[in-house]
């Protein structure tokens, strides 16, 4: 398959998320999701506490945790629900191995991807199409630079294949700093030389991105925070700051534990030792913020 080639099915009517076969509750567009609010307790799945303590991610369907640096299901999974509709689209700049698109495909949402690395669009694509796609919506998945023009051109142009001008959710989980290398390119966030430049190329996607998201939609970013020379670097603040200064307003700040972080798995005597040694404490959480576009 070609670079910057998408794959496409075609689009069907939806079917309500969890197979409830009663009609949907409103067709008001300006709704945000298709939740019944006069049977709120229909949906013990849905969290809505601020701290999220998941001890293991979701394996069902071709979901793998071998990618280095994937995040776990359950989070563009509740993200969706809240804050979209069947037949809604959802843009990710930061696809990796398509945590997200298969979400939308379990949920029928149509899912654009953005991947810097060739190699890792390719084994995307190869997942994807082992994938269920039970409501028939499309996914499409760009080899491009999130911080360039080129991409914010791409999108464009799928979601105009989707007779959409705006995605109706924007789901960034971007490198954590330097925690990880993913590649040696030089636009990987990943590889930014200090924490100004980092931001300074994460503030870049926000913009390319921010104008492809409808009115009053939300952007959800997950990140996680990093120690560099003694010190705790709050890349989660830093980076919610970004997002504020392109015109969001910052709605709910999540606290999710990263119990099955494979980093620390059996290391757990070594990391106390070294928090008893270096008088730090261990952080076993990430970030999910959530924030509403409101210009």
């Amino acid at each position: 398959m070609p670079k910057n080639a998408a794959l496409s099915y075609p689009i069907q009517e939806p079917v309500r998320p969890g197979g409830r076969q009663s009609p949907l509750v409103s067709k008001d567009p300006h709704r945000l999701n298709d939740l019944d609010l006069d049977s709120w307790k229909d949906y013990p799945e849905i969290l809505t506490d601020s701290l999220w303590i998941m001890p293991e991610r979701d394996s069902t369907g071709v979901h793998s945790a071998e990618y280095h640096g994937n995040f776990i299901p359950q989070i563009p999974h509740q993200m969706m629900l809240r804050y979209t509709r069947e037949n809604d689209v959802v843009l990710d700049p930061f696809l990796g191995m398509g945590t997200t698109m298969l979400e939308g495909l379990r949920l029928g949402r149509h899912v654009i991807g953005v991947e810097l690395q060739e190699s890792v669009c390719h084994a995307t694509r190869s997942i994807i199409q082992k994938a269920a796609n039970p409501h028939g919506v499309s996914s499409h998945i760009l080899c491009a630079d999130s911080c360039g023009p080129q991409a914010r051109e791409l999108v464009a142009a799928r979601l105009e294949e989707l007779k959409r001008d705006r995605a109706q959710l924007i789901v960034l989980h971007p490198p954590y700093h330097d925690i990880i290398h993913f590649s040696k390119l030089e636009n990987d966030l990943s590889n930014a030389q200090d924490l100004s430049r980092f931001l300074h190329m994460f503030g870049d996607v926000v913009a390319n991105f921010a104008s492809l998201l409808e009115s009053r939609r939300y952007l959800v970013l997950v990140i996680g925070d990093k120690y560099a020379d003694g010190e705790w670097v709050p890349l989660g603040s830093r980076t919610m700051d970004v997002v504020i200064k392109n015109g969001f307003t910052l709605k709910s700040w999540v606290i999710k534990n990263m119990s099955g972080n494979r980093a620390k798995r059996n290391l757990d005597n070594l990391w106390r030792y070294r928090a008893l040694r270096g008088g730090f404490y261990i952080f076993k959480h990430e970030h999910v913020l959530v924030f509403r576009k409101d210009r």
